[in-house]
């Protein structure tokens, strides 16, 4: 009897040990960039480290995005070659190498199926605050389009009315993945007329140098980052701007638009806010339905600005630390149809300020 029963303790400890070891597993995924937890209606998870096909929030939608694929890639080291491989529609996957200086803002029109990535480091850089000349890129009618671990430095916030870093124009399933904007002129990123299921996944935003005034368009701190729809009366933004903005940081120097939003149905999920000069953060305008959700405010003033004629705002399980101003949602805003990789609210700072930016070693998908 004494041994069946030193056999039965025994085992009955391999059976605990090996719950103990799967519990200590799961618990430690917590913190994994490979967890979490769903949310959200729809099947299966989005993205995973290495699965291209996993695509994170509203770009998973619509038939998913890809860009260029598996095609053969055409590396670039100068402008000359950059501009010429973005208007060239065969060319499919371009890798950026090294600091380019962009002379004359790129145009990347009417193309579908393409990823623009950078090699480690790899940075575009403009020094123009014109507002005809500024701005780095502006992206106008593509579809199926991924940009990934790049640099986007302008040369300072200066209101001209200037172009921003990026700007995508009409486009629809775009994925910004790990890239860096600061420093842009109007804007370090705009997203606008009827461009719809984008992802904007680990990206930073932030300004370094200090803004210029005296502008032409009347403000002298012009560092707002993030502008969706353009106008109140661009009522053709309705039913689009369906965007996901997913473990991005918006850093140190930002001013206003973080994102600023009209008419779009925009799901702010595990990001960081933690810039002290700002004036507001989150800004809900004419018909916007944004859902903000798991993210981290910290010395920020108005995480969230609700403005006149804005359609609904959740606010969910988000962390105020040392803020100021509106923390409140108001009405209830959509329920994202797809379903993403989420981590607690706890966990995001130090995911977000480790891994956000061009922090990659090239073109990785299914990053998260």
């Amino acid at each position: 009897m004494k041994l069946k029963s030193k056999i039965s303790m025994f085992l009955l400890t391999l059976v605990l040990g090996f719950t103990a070891c799967n519990t200590e597993e799961i618990g430690s995924s917590q913190n994994d960039e490979n967890s979490i937890t769903a949310t959200s209606a729809g099947s299966g998870l989005t993205a995973k480290v290495g699965n291209c096909a996993q695509v994170p929030g509203w770009a998973s939608q619509n038939g998913g995005t890809t860009g260029g694929g598996t095609s053969a890639e055409t590396t670039v080291t100068t402008y000359a070659q950059l501009k010429s491989a973005i208007e060239n529609a065969a060319v499919k996957v371009i890798k950026v190498s090294g600091t380019i200086t962009v002379t004359t803002r790129l145009s990347f029109q009417d193309q579908t199926g393409k990823t623009i990535y950078g090699a480690s480091g790899a940075k575009l850089v403009s020094t123009n605050q014109t507002k005809d000349a500024s701005g780095i890129i502006n992206i106008k009618r593509c579809k199926n389009i991924i940009i990934r671990n790049l640099i986007f430095e302008g040369p300072g916030a200066y209101d001209t009315d200037g172009w921003d870093n990026a700007i995508l124009d009409e486009c629809t399933n775009v994925w910004v993945d790990h890239c860096e904007f600061r420093d842009g002129v109007d804007g370090n990123f705009d997203i606008k007329n009827k461009s719809d299921y984008i992802s904007v996944t680990y990206s930073k935003f932030h300004y370094l140098k200090p803004p210029k005034a005296g502008g032409s368009g009347g403000s002298d701190d012009h560092r707002y980052s993030n502008l969706i729809g353009s106008s109140d009366g661009a009522t053709g933004d309705r039913g689009k701007l369906r965007i996901t903005f997913a473990r991005c940081w918006w850093a140190p120097g930002c001013k206003e638009r973080m994102p600023r939003v009209r008419f779009g149905k925009v799901h702010i999920i595990n990001s960081y806010f933690n810039s002290t000069v700002s004036n507001k953060c989150i800004a809900a305008g004419f018909e916007a339905d944004i859902r903000v959700e798991k993210n981290v405010f910290e010395g920020v003033k108005t995480p969230i600005d609700l403005m006149t004629g804005y359609t609904a705002v959740t606010a969910v399980d988000n962390i105020f630390t040392s803020t100021s101003g509106n923390t409140a949602g108001s009405k209830t805003a959509f329920t994202p149809p797809y379903s993403i990789v989420t981590l607690a609210a706890s966990a995001v700072k130090a995911d977000v300020s480790g891994g956000a930016g061009a922090t990659l070693g090239g073109n990785t998908c299914g990053s998260f």
